[in-house]
């Protein structure tokens, strides 16, 4: 391998090399990723890498490696790239061989620029100035060789595969002008208020692997070449002059899968991973097997006993001194989908916190609680007119070509606060209603129903859904607990401040690794405890047979199951088992009593 490149600042320079010593042969591909590989294995190699989501675009070279966290929000179709050509030099006859791999934009001359994608038709006029100096020419020794990526769209990316690339669309709020659009370049973010960064991401290998909603952490060359956009606007004037029936890609499908490069960045991939979660505390990848022997994770579950019980004290202060609440919200913070069965997702543990206090803003600061302690999270007011025109369900917009992202499209184990308290007398319409269903397919599925058009497309998911309101939700919920207030603040902004303040850094960043790896422990329950369950079930139905049913029997499990891993236990005990019954007869209970009270059902 050539010594002496950068390959932070150059690594087209490292991928030349290797090309340069391999020439046709596809081996040079293969070093090229293990050789990105390695130098990422080196002490703190990826802290060095710069990370697009921290650093703005302006303050990055092109062509630089750079990093990227992303969520898929759309996949395009395979984009042709030519995968080595040749160019020929008019004067002398000269003929240099040049790989278009990890690039947008074909090497032909020092003032000639083609483009390398399949967005380019063969026939559109040439880039800037006729200059002959240059002939440029595929590569005809192997027909392989010319490569295409394909396109999909994400909440910031491409990818590219070999023979193909994959691509993935986004787009900003800012007004192009010099495109001559109507109307702002939208980003096509899922939640409304996003300004997250949004790429082309372009994979090359194993792009099959990877589907919508997935999220990943990509390692590849940033394309931001200026030229991108002039070559798109020449496309499109081109396509205009062209024969109707040659032409299959519309102009605004060409808007949108080929936006400025300034606005949406290119990014070629090299290496991508797939991530387990999406919380920097923790090592990325998080296996079962991985986590028993991982020296940092047998070390922070050493001391788990007491961060339980400094986060319980946390909460029940945010829960107004609410100790029972607070036991049920640390469960469901842990809880997650470990396995489906048929269409029956297991381990979702959707909460309904009722009496809280109508029109006020307990949720609002209650969720910034929440949102101090998971990686991802998003408060959803259930009021009618958010219910009536927010779009909750990703359609696809066959124009364009792209799948519209719509609010329920979220990466897995996004914790998502329902805050019905704002919920008024008021009439729900057609697509109200539609929003309803989802959100309650969401809760009792976990799966939600992309709109095609024609047919609708089942995409499951792992979203933990907390809900708040006064009296019993409207929506599904597979435990209801009601809030007891043992105090009233009175300012709740000031309240929640202070009790954010009281808590280090160090304690908070405890509380976030707790939540997040407990969810990856193994769990199970030894054939002593499952006899003395079952014989604890017909006890019970035996002394009142109204008292517990095979649904009450099921969530008790629910409850000891997530019990059982909040005190980093991986197996039922029978004082778990009993601390299980202890909370859900309190619970209750409690239900029973507010009731009564109310003359109503909650």
């Amino acid at each position: 391998m050539p010594c002496g490149e950068d390959w932070l600042s150059h690594p087209l320079g490292i991928v030349q090399g290797f090309f340069a010593q391999n020439g046709v042969n596809p081996d040079w591909e293969k070093k090229v990723i293990e050789y990105f590989k390695e130098k990422l294995k080196e002490n703190n190699a990826p802290k060095w890498v710069p990370s697009l989501n921290e650093v703005p675009l302006h303050y990055l070279k092109p062509n630089s490696f750079v990093k990227f966290r992303c969520m898929i929000q759309d996949m395009f179709d395979p984009e042709f790239y030519m995968g080595v050509y040749e160019t020929v030099n008019r004067n002398t006859k000269a003929r240099v061989l040049h790989f278009g791999k990890y690039r947008d934009v074909a090497e032909c001359g020092v003032s000639r620029v083609s483009p390398s994608t399949s967005y380019t038709p063969s026939r559109h006029k040439r880039s800037y100035e006729d200059d002959e100096d240059m002939d440029l020419q595929p590569n005809k020794q192997k027909d392989q060789h010319a490569g295409a990526r394909q396109a999909g769209s994400v909440g910031g990316l491409q990818w590219c595969g070999e023979p193909k690339r994959l691509e993935t669309e986004a787009s900003t709020g800012q007004q192009l002008n010099f495109l001559n659009l109507s109307s702002p370049f939208d980003l096509n973010f899922p939640l409304p208020g996003e300004k997250g960064p949004a790429c082309l991401v372009k994979v090359y290998e194993d792009w099959d692997c990877f589907k919508v909603n997935d999220v990943l952490e990509l390692y590849g060359v940033l394309s931001v070449d200026p030229v991108l956009s002039i070559l798109n606007n020449d496309e499109r004037d081109a396509s205009s002059l062209l024969d109707p029936m040659e032409c299959t890609d519309t102009a605004e499908e060409q808007r949108v899968h080929s936006p400025p490069a300034s606005l949406v960045p290119r990014i070629h991939v090299v290496l991508a991973q797939k991530l387990q979660h999406i919380n920097p505390l923790l090592p990325a990848c998080l296996n079962k097997e991985e986590s028993k022997t991982c020296k940092f994770v047998s070390g922070f579950m050493s001391e788990l006993s007491p961060i339980r019980a400094e986060l319980l004290g946390f909460l029940t202060h945010a829960l107004l001194g609410d100790s029972l609440a607070a036991e049920y919200l640390i469960l469901h913070l842990i809880s997650t989908v470990y396995t489906r069965r048929d269409v029956l997702p297991l381990g979702k543990f959707t909460v309904n916190l009722s009496g809280c206090p109508r029109n006020s803003t307990f949720t609002e600061h209650l969720y910034r609680i929440i949102q101090h302690l998971v990686p991802a999270s998003f408060r959803l007011q259930m009021t009618i007119e958010n219910m009536n025109h927010l779009k909750f369900i990703p359609h696809k917009d066959y124009t364009a070509n792209r799948l519209v992202s719509g609010l329920l499209q979220l990466p897995n184990n996004t914790s998502l606060v329902i805050d019905e308290t704002l919920l008024e007398q008021g009439q729900l319409d057609t697509p109200g209603v539609h929003n309803v269903t989802a959100l309650s397919n969401l809760i009792t599925w976990q799966k939600v129903d992309y709109d095609f058009s024609y047919h609708q497309m089942e995409f499951p998911c792992n979203i933990n859904v907390f809900i708040t309101s006064e009296g019993r939700s409207l929506l599904p919920a597979d435990c209801q607990i009601h809030l007891e207030p043992q105090l009233i603040p009175p300012n709740m902004e000031e309240y929640t401040d202070s009790l954010l303040s009281a808590v280090l850094p160090s304690v908070l960043n405890k509380f976030r690794i707790y939540l997040t790896l407990l969810r990856f422990l193994d769990y199970s329950i030894s054939d002593e405890i499952t006899k003395a369950v079952e014989d604890d079930f017909v006890e019970m139905r035996k002394n009142d047979p109204q008292s517990i049913t095979a649904d009450d029997l099921h969530q008790l499990l629910i409850v000891a199951r997530f019990l059982s891993l909040s005190a980093g236990q991986t197996t039922l005990s029978r004082e778990r088992w009993l601390r299980a019954k202890q909370l859900e007869s309190l619970r209750r209970t409690r239900l029973q009593q507010q009731k009564c009270v109310n003359g109503n059902e909650l």
